[in-house]
């Protein structure tokens, strides 16, 4: 039974702006807009995911078995001084949470 990974953009709390890159094991994953979805079959074993919205970088590390269906949900939010700093400058850091979604 194939093992299939999803990763998911689509949190209420999410800013709806810029991109994130996900990579699997060094290779390109997806490239994620808000309300966007990639779901793909992966081998069994140990994984590491990088996400990267071009201003913060996050890597998890995570294992999945056979016939097993992980997903995670990326979340590109504001900081606490953001809007100010797109509003002076035009551009403002993006923070990123992950949320591994229950089986």
């Amino acid at each position: 039974m194939a093992s299939r990974l999803t990763v998911t953009r689509n949190s209420p709390a999410d800013v709806q702006q810029r991109q994130v890159i996900v990579k699997l094991d060094g290779e390109r994953f997806a490239v994620l807009l808000y309300e966007q979805s990639v779901t793909r079959e992966i081998e069994p074993g140990d994984h590491q995911l990088r996400f990267d919205n071009t201003w913060v970088k996050k890597t998890i590390e995570f294992h999945i078995t056979d016939g097993e269906q992980v997903v995670y949900n990326v979340i590109n939010r504001a900081g606490r001084l953001t809007w100010w700093m797109v509003a002076a400058l035009g551009a403002g850091p993006m923070y990123l949470t992950i949320e591994r979604q229950p089986a």
